[in-house]
Formats: C-alpha cells, structure tokens, sequence
C-alpha cells in the first residue's frame, strides 16, 4: 500500500527564534512581516491569546502588553539556515523526498519495514534532537491524505504529533471543513457550500461526473486523492522557476533616485543569485517603482522593462539594464516606497540563443567571478561579497528593529558561551 509522510514545522518561525532562546518557551511569542508591519507567524500561546495572523502590529498594542507578548523582526536569514538543516535530517528516512516549503516536506515511505506511524515518531524525534524545531507528521496513502493528516497530528494532543490516517479515513474526513482541504480554494470552498458540501467526507462522497463539470480535472483530482488514489506524484526534483522576484518596501520614504538605484541593485544581485543557483540565465529585466499613496489613497506604480539580446546571469550586466530602466520611470520630486525587480525570459544557461548583432558578455571569466563570488557567500553568509553599486549604509533598507541575532549565519552573531 502506497504511503505519504507530511512533515510540518509547527509554529516554524516562532519555533526558530525559541531554538536560541529557552526563555522563550511557553511565552507567546509572534514574528513580524517587512518593515515590521503585520503579525506573520503566532506560537500556540499568542493563538490562544486571540492575535491574528496578518493583524497589523499596532491593532492588537495593547493585547501584547498587558500579555507579555514577544515580538520579532523576520529573520529569514535564520529561518532559512534552520529549514536547510531540517531537510537534511528528513533526506536520511527517504530517498524519495519533496520539499514542499521552507517549513513543509512530503516524504516516500513505501517498502518501509517498521510501522509507518512508529517510523513517524522516529522521524519526529531526530528532528527534534537535531534541531529543537517541533514537527507534526501526518501519514496517508496519497498527499492530500497525508495533508489532513498533518493537520489531525498538530491539532490533537492525543496523537503526540503523529498520525496514520489509514483505516480511518471516514471518520477522519468527517471532521474536516471542505475549505480546509489541501487544494481548495475559497471560491470554491464557498461554491461547495452552497451545494451541501461541507467536509472533506461530503466531497469525497460526490459524484464524478459532478465534480468534474464544477471543479474542472483538478477538482476530480482532489476528490481521488481524497478516496486513496495517489495522483499527485512526488516532485523531487524542483522545477526552474520562469520568472524570479525581488521587491522590498523601505523603511522610511525615499526621494532620491541614488538610493533608488542602491536598492534595485541589491535586488538584482539577489535575483541574479537565484538565478544561478537553478543554474539559468535571464533575457527580460523589469523594474517597477512604487510612490506612496496620493490623497486619494490610492499609490501610482511605475513600470519599465526591456530585452536583453543574450540572456546573462551575470549580475553588473543585470544591474546595468535595471539602472537604464529606474532613469527612465523615476521622477523627481514624489515619495518613494517600494522598489522591485523581476526577471523573466528563463533559460537554461547552457542554451543560451546567441545574437548575430550582439556579442555575448558573460563569458568564461564572468561565470568563473560570479560562481566564486556564491560560493563565498554561501560559505561565510550572504552579504560577504556585495556590489558596491547596491550601497554600504543602505538607509532605505527595511525596517527590523526587533530582529534576532542571525546565530547560523553570521561569525558576528554566534553566541558566546561562557564556562
């Protein structure tokens, strides 16, 4: 029988910043969105308190005082390092294994010998003396099983964070809402409803023919998914993406276009990275300039793209084209709020279209700089090696005034132990 392993990080963020702080532990604690402006992640105790996820922080002030609330910056640096550390203990159980998201992955557990929830606890336990990080394990013969799963083993104490729904599937699909079903959007959880829909059970429980016309294939998917048949395969493999984004709000209003120039720069530099790392090249750049809302509180977005005649992941060639493209949409004398970048046209870098009338620019040498320059990066964190053109100071860079020390990323922040 095919099995499925959902392996959730529960509270994933907030479970971070208590790894290098105990204190913290059985306090409520929520982590912050950019610029520290919304409530991104919550432990159990600030969910019990009644903060919600993407309340703005200043809403729920008072509630976080007279509670004792901690409150954090995002520290993506960290929580980054800490998943990359998770997943690494996960690929040990399995060679079959999708990395869903920073906090999320779906193992293969199929010729396993032991009892799949027994393996589970293993699995949760190694997690656990590996990291600190707290993980739920939700186990079923396909992946949208497994994801209900999930959800039973973080809600129910009883479970110790792991639970096989097989065998009791009925009874397990009968306490789930249809909008909380892996794959179901609200317009058609809402649709659903209107049509006596209401649990997992009912939708299981629908005709084919039915579903089909109102849900479309992917509809009819989910619904076979949710009697056992496995149709949603593991992706090992993680597919290139087709375009890659970088935008960040600043933290404070910004009027000069040198500024604005030091920002896209960073993003690029970043995108770039990104870029090579999925080992492709970019042949679209576009940049997008955003004021801050007028009276009518409505902001005015600028955008500007342009072709690149040989698509180049080498970042001052990046660079380059985002600086000739922010000249042309910045306009002095409105306030500025947020910048982005995007690059799109992906390829892969070894099928580059050569242009008869544009010689290439990223040859042997670029690539060799551009692959130390990672590598020294990755090694001793990221900002090691910047590009002077994306600043030193960076007085526009996002507001994180409650942000933790980056402990597994940076020589400066690693904490200091005393005998």
């Amino acid at each position: 029988m095919n099995r499925v392993a959902l392996i959730d990080c529960n509270n994933f963020y907030a479970s971070c910043e208590r790894v290098f702080n105990p204190r913290l532990e059985n306090r409520p604690v929520v982590v912050l969105s950019n610029n520290d402006g919304c409530i991104i992640a919550r432990s159990n105790e600030a969910k019990a308190l009644g903060i919600r996820m993407g309340e703005p922080l200043h809403e729920c002030q008072s509630l976080i005082t007279k509670h004792g609330v901690q409150v954090f910056s995002s520290n993506f640096p960290l929580y980054g390092d800490m998943s990359r550390r998770v997943m690494e203990i996960l690929s040990t159980f399995t060679p079959d294994m999708e990395v869903y998201s920073i906090d999320e992955a779906f193992l293969n557990l199929d010729g396993i010998a032991v009892d799949p929830a027994e393996y589970g606890a293993t699995i949760r336990e190694a997690v656990g003396k590996g990291t600190h990080i707290p993980v739920s394990v939700g186990i079923g013969p396909s992946k949208t099983l497994a994801k209900i799963a999930g959800k039973i083993a973080k809600k129910v104490p009883g479970h110790n964070g792991v639970f096989d729904i097989s065998g009791r599937v009925e009874e397990s699909l009968a306490g789930i809402d249809v909008e909380d079903i892996w794959g179901v959007g609200r317009q058609h959880a809402d649709f659903l409803r209107r049509h006596g829909v209401l649990t997992a059970l009912d939708l299981r429980n629908a005709p084919e023919e039915w579903v089909r016309k109102h849900l479309t294939i992917t509809g009819l998917r989910t619904v076979m998914e949710l009697r056992g048949v496995p149709c949603i395969p593991l992706d090992e493999a993680q597919q290139p993406r087709k375009a890659i984004i970088c935008s960040r709000s600043f933290g404070r209003r910004v009027h000069a276009l040198g500024e604005l120039q030091e920002a896209a720069a960073a993003y690029v530099s970043r995108a770039a990275e990104k870029l090579r790392a999925q080992g492709s090249a970019a042949s679209y750049v576009q940049v997008m300039l955003m004021e801050f809302p007028f009276n009518d509180g409505h902001p005015r977005t600028h955008i500007c793209s342009a072709s690149i005649p040989v698509a180049t992941a080498f970042t001052p060639d990046l660079i380059r084209y985002a600086h000739a493209l922010l000249k042309r949409v910045y306009r002095k004398g409105p306030a500025y709020r947020k910048v982005g970048v995007m690059l799109s046209g992906i390829v892969q870098r070894g099928q580059v279209q050569m242009n008869l009338f544009h010689a290439a620019r990223e040859g042997e040498k670029e690539i060799a700089l551009m692959k130390t320059v990672d590598e020294i990066n990755q090694r001793w964190g990221r900002g090691t090696l910047v590009h002077a053109a994306s600043g030193f100071s960076r007085p526009w860079w996002m507001r994180q005034t409650r942000r933790s020390a980056r402990f597994t990323t940076s020589w400066a922040d690693l904490p200091v132990v005393r005998a």
